[in-house]
């Protein structure tokens, strides 16, 4: 692959969660340098006081007001804000809530403009983050809102072979069987199909999709809607996409069938992230399908409760690091093949930087 350092734009997070604390753990291996040029959004004064509530050690950072002005093979420091803020660790504070959101709109600015490449979000808190600019359940859903493509984005959870999409998200449990309609389903579907081969770079990929009700619906006895409306959207699609299913969830994880299929699509939210974190806690990555920028975040949040004891564990989002610069080479890879397709073979899965 090229040698091209991606530019990965960081948010800070929540300030007095382990947001900082898993990036400044990320970026103590020096390495990490070599494969991309990191910058982080965020202020030297809560980096600083960060580091003095907690006892990080220090690191070289290159803080500038001027992205022309970052550098390669180097942290660089993106100050978004000037004011000293108040460090609470292990608290939810309306100052929590307010910087995380400034990081990220920063951020986002920064992708839509193209002075970043790919985005890797830290944890947020759902509830202090609220306020007149942020008025949504997630990430997901704001930057699918930010960047103009509500009906196009997906929540897909990622751990190695292991691929979990939802037809619904963020949404009240007494709401998801209202949502669940054919063309929904068959929506999804489709771009679950296109993200595995322009993403993961797999070019026949395998989907199994998730029955709403207990056991498929048993014929009708425990609920209709896998019979109506689940089966009818994947029997529709199966002559162009290669996908399977209603499966009984319980079943489907239990014997590991999950393993046959490239992802899984779960008609809810719990009924997908459930086994996927029983699966893969500390090691799975949320990543936004369907936006023209690579987004990624671990799969955590923002863990108040070991938050400045040096407990949080950074795998995550080294691997949501990780993903974000392989699927921003995987869709470069995917535009090119298919730019000129007479001088080009079938697109193969690009190898990991780190293979």
């Amino acid at each position: 692959m090229s040698e091209e350092k991606i530019i990965v734009g960081i948010t800070q997070g929540d300030i007095n969660g382990i947001g900082l604390e898993i990036i400044l753990k990320t970026f103590a291996e020096p390495d990490l340098v070599d494969i991309c040029t990191p910058v982080l959004f965020s202020s030297q004064k809560t980096v600083t006081n960060y580091r003095k509530a907690t006892g990080i050690a220090e690191a070289s950072i290159n803080t500038v007001k001027d992205l022309k002005q970052i550098q390669p093979r180097k942290i660089n420091l993106f100050t978004c804000y000037e004011e000293e803020v108040a460090i609470e660790i292990g608290k939810s504070t309306a100052d929590g809530g307010k910087y995380a959101f400034i990081s990220l709109q920063k951020a986002c600015e920064a992708a839509k403009q193209g002075l970043v490449d790919v985005l890797v979000t830290a944890p947020i808190n759902k509830k202090n983050i609220q306020s007149e600019q942020f008025k949504f359940p997630g990430h997901s859903e704001f930057l699918a809102s930010y960047f103009g493509f509500e009906k196009g984005a997906m929540m897909l959870m990622c751990a190695d072979e292991l691929r979990v999409g939802l037809v619904t998200g963020h949404v009240p449990l007494q709401q998801v069987s209202s949502l669940i309609t054919q063309d929904r389903v068959a929506d999804k579907i489709i771009h679950l199909n296109k993200t595995l081969k322009t993403d993961f770079g797999i070019q026949k990929p395998r989907i199994a999709v998730l029955a709403l009700n207990p056991h498929a619906g048993d014929g009708g006895v425990i609920g209709a809607e896998d019979d109506t409306v689940v089966k009818p959207a994947i029997d529709r699609l199966k002559e162009e996409i290669l996908v399977y299913g209603p499966y009984p969830a319980d079943g489907f994880f239990g014997t590991e069938s999950y393993r046959k299929f490239d992802a899984v699509l779960a008609m809810y939210h719990d009924q997908g992230l459930i086994p996927f974190k029983a699966l893969s806690f500390n090691n799975g990555i949320n990543f936004t399908t369907g936006l023209p920028v690579v987004r990624t975040s671990p799969d955590h949040g923002t863990a108040y409760d070991i938050a400045g004891k040096h407990k949080a564990d950074a795998g995550s989002f080294r691997k949501a690091l990780y993903m974000a610069i392989d699927i921003y080479r995987n869709r470069k890879a995917y535009k090119e093949a298919g730019a000129n397709p007479l001088k080009s073979n079938p697109i193969s899965k690009p190898k990991s930087f780190r293979d």
